[in-house]
């Protein structure tokens, strides 16, 4: 039995933000962790010696809070590898192309262009933090992503690169995302293209070290704070405070943070049952799925070859690479994302096939001196029991207008962070933290009434 302030249930970057501004503000705090590490969808692996994330990679410019948050802590990042042409094998060819927007028949991207300009104004309708209020918020849930290219007449290639898009950003396919969610999380980015660049966009900069020391460095300020291998399997709420139940422990407390996907919450019982909305929400805010896999050789040869590591692909299992390699001596280390129906067809192969698919994917884009790889690892989210999938909620059609308040609404004392739950940023590093600054705040404002 253990008496504090504030319970955060979760231990990722979001969590871990959150208990930090709370023991800063004189707040007695505990956090409850599931796994055996903190971190979230955020952990470092190694291949070839070299340490690579697994889960979230990048920062870019915009992202002020996770910027502002690695200073404090003290982790560098660095520019992401972008000297050279990009590739993109389209259609059964290989071409070069400089850019965001690979360069496909003219046609097709004048169509991806129109697409993309349909897509903001519409995003421009709608409210950060209140999609339902959208003029026309019904109408844009109604459809997916899919329905509503069709409806516009989008070619069948400005459909599949939308689908790359799609793949990589909630880890889904066109017609499993609505359309208003689409927009709304344009919205909070700035846009497609700051989504998508790397110099200049989301993918700019990334930690050497890992994101996951951020979450590290936040755990070891926090000390005996945080609580590894406790998963919250219930929460007994009064409109004075709740009670916080794990497998090895009670805690009673004034309030509770809530820090883990929204599709999680309801692996939690709460009792009394949650508001409606609430109670359902997990169920209609699915995680996406997507698997990340790193190859590693003596060298980073393709740079040789005037190549920036970076690829597009229409074809099965990798649709995305990146140059990692930590020097330009080696070892050279690319990174491949296989996301949506990919990663779902990719999960039911063995592992000696999954990387010989994956290998033969690499050499198709970048040569036969990438199928001799001199180590592979892999990190599929989908079989991730305390993430549920990647790389952020792939919300589907009528999720938003039926329950999208409930996202961040408090209930009595319980809050809610995570990073789907930012105003900004959703589903990346920066959303993390601003959703677990702004669950804090509310506790703390609250407790100065």
């Amino acid at each position: 039995m253990n008496d504090v302030d504030v319970v955060v249930v979760g231990a990722g970057l979001s969590g871990l933000t959150a208990a930090r501004d709370l023991a800063a503000a004189g707040l007695s705090v505990l956090v409850t962790e599931a796994r055996d590490r903190v971190g979230g969808r955020t952990v470092n692996g190694t291949v070839a010696g070299v340490n690579v994330d697994l889960g979230g990679t990048f920062i870019g410019p915009g992202q002020d809070r996770v910027q502002a948050l690695a200073a404090e802590l003290g982790c560098a990042t660095h520019p992401t590898y972008t000297a050279g042409d990009n590739l993109v094998f389209w259609r059964g060819r290989i071409r070069r192309y400089a850019g965001t927007i690979p360069r496909v028949n003219p046609v097709t991207l004048a169509d991806v262009e129109r697409t993309r300009l349909l897509l903001e104004q519409i995003m421009r309708r709608v409210p950060i933090g209140r999609p339902w209020d959208a003029p026309d918020a019904a109408r844009l849930d109604s459809h997916t992503l899919a329905s509503w290219l069709r409806k516009i007449h989008a070619s069948a290639g400005a459909r599949d690169l939308i689908g790359v898009v799609t793949k990589t950003a909630w880890g889904c396919e066109p017609d499993e995302v609505s359309l208003l969610h689409v927009a709304h999380y344009l919205h909070t980015c700035g846009g497609l293209n700051p989504m998508l660049d790397t110099e200049g966009g989301a993918q700019q900069d990334h930690f050497p070290a890992g994101a996951q020391q951020l979450s590290t460095r936040l755990a070891d300020e926090l000390g005996g704070r945080v609580v590894l291998n406790a998963a919250a399997t219930r929460i007994d709420w009064t409109a004075d405070g709740a009670k916080v139940t794990t497998d090895d422990s009670i805690t009673h407390c004034r309030n509770v943070i809530v820090a883990v996907p929204p599709a999680l919450r309801g692996r939690i019982v709460f009792t009394p049952t949650l508001p409606l909305a609430h109670d359902v929400l997990p169920q209609r805010w699915p995680q996406g799925v997507i698997t990340k896999v790193y190859v590693a050789y003596p060298t980073p040869f393709w740079r040789a070859d005037g190549l920036s590591g970076q690829a597009v692909s229409d074809a099965a299992p990798i649709y995305g690479t990146f140059d990692t390699s930590p020097t330009p001596d080696g070892p050279g280390v690319l990174l491949g994302f296989i996301g949506g129906s990919y990663a779902r067809d990719f999960a039911t192969l063995p592992p000696d096939e999954r990387r010989a698919r994956a290998v033969s994917a690499f050499a198709t884009l970048f040569g036969e001196r990438a199928r001799e790889p001199i180590d592979y690892i892999e990190q599929q989210w989908g079989r991730e029991p305390f993430s549920g999938g990647g790389p952020t909620a792939a919300v589907p059609a009528g999720a938003w207008t039926s329950y999208g308040r409930a996202l961040a609404t408090p209930v009595g004392p319980i809050h809610w962070a995570g990073s789907e739950t930012a105003h900004q940023w959703p589903g990346y590093l920066d959303g993390a933290v601003r959703a677990g600054e702004r669950a804090a705040r509310e506790i703390i404002e609250g407790a100065s009434k």
